[in-house]
């Protein structure tokens, strides 16, 4: 797997939330070879045993189940002394979810049928924005109380924890709360990680503007996920196949930042190929 990374050109890896157990000794191997380097890990990397699918939302640091928060923390453990073995800065976290009605989907759907300028669209927006928040307090405060632990866990390994925003508006921390977010963790261990096909399908629902939320969020920005979204939600395209401006994000890369590309394994070689020479034309080759 990470061979095949190499040879597409890739000096540098993120192990993703779908790395099995089993694969680490292969990966410790290939690193300690200097076959590859890793630039970030997603948690839950490795996955809990048992688990053989990408589950990143598996165990929720907002869970009111104590069983199920304890395993999040303890997983989340695991992902950051796995970082530290292969000597990746940055551990990817999801902060979990507000208990309420899902929305999301049904937006889309509305999207998909080109329903975005009608007044039931517009409504369920509505009702969406006053339910989450009415209801996050409580999720947000474990969430929180969760990234504490974590950084005690990280900040003596030199490991960074990147935050990272989400695609569903169920999800935490909401958009319009990450500055007051970042006002409450104030230790440089927590980063902001921008997703940018979660930031484009949160612009087409209507709930920001990429840029601006982007250009927010740049005194804390430590990385990417780097993927394109082809109308109105189809995300991990490769760049420059759908509708996200990247050269209106250009002013916010620095060159520091941490880019990975995440396409969906369907993406042929040769997107993957075009879409890395689609950003590199536009920020530049780091």
């Amino acid at each position: 797997m990470l061979r095949e990374i190499r040879e597409l050109g890739f000096e540098y890896a993120e192990l993703s939330h779908g790395i099995r157990i089993t694969l680490l000794p292969g990966i410790f191997e290939a690193v300690d070879a200097g076959e590859i380097k890793i630039s970030s890990l997603h948690n839950f990397c490795p996955l809990p045993m048992g688990v053989t699918h990408a589950a990143p939302n598996l165990f929720k640091f907002s869970s009111t189940d104590k069983r199920e928060w304890e395993s999040a923390y303890r997983h989340s453990v695991k992902t950051i002394e796995t970082a530290a073995r292969v000597n990746a800065p940055v551990v990817v976290l999801h902060m979990g979810r507000i208990d309420m009605r899902i929305y999301t989907d049904k937006l889309v759907e509305m999207l998909e049928r080109g329903e975005r300028e009608t007044e039931k669209f517009q409504k369920l927006c509505d009702a969406a924005y006053e339910k989450r928040e009415d209801k996050k307090e409580k999720a947000v405060k474990l969430a929180n109380q969760m990234l504490e632990r974590l950084i005690a866990v990280a900040e003596p390994l030199g490991i960074k924890l990147g935050v990272e925003n989400r695609e569903a508006l169920e999800e935490i921390p909401i958009d319009s709360d990450f500055r007051s977010f970042f006002k409450e963790f104030t230790s440089p261990t927590v980063i902001y990680w921008h997703d940018c096909g979660h930031a484009q399908i949160k612009e087409n629902l209507g709930f920001i503007n990429h840029r601006f939320h982007l250009e927010s969020m740049v005194p804390r920005l430590g990385g990417f996920h780097v993927h394109d979204v082809k109308l109105p939600a189809r995300d991990h395209c490769a760049p420059g196949t759908g509708v996200i401006n990247y050269t209106e994000l250009k002013a916010s890369v620095k060159p520091e930042h941490i880019k990975v590309f995440e396409l969906h394994p369907s993406v042929p070689v040769e997107e993957v190929n075009a879409g890395v020479a689609h950003i590199k034309s536009i920020w530049g080759p780091e």
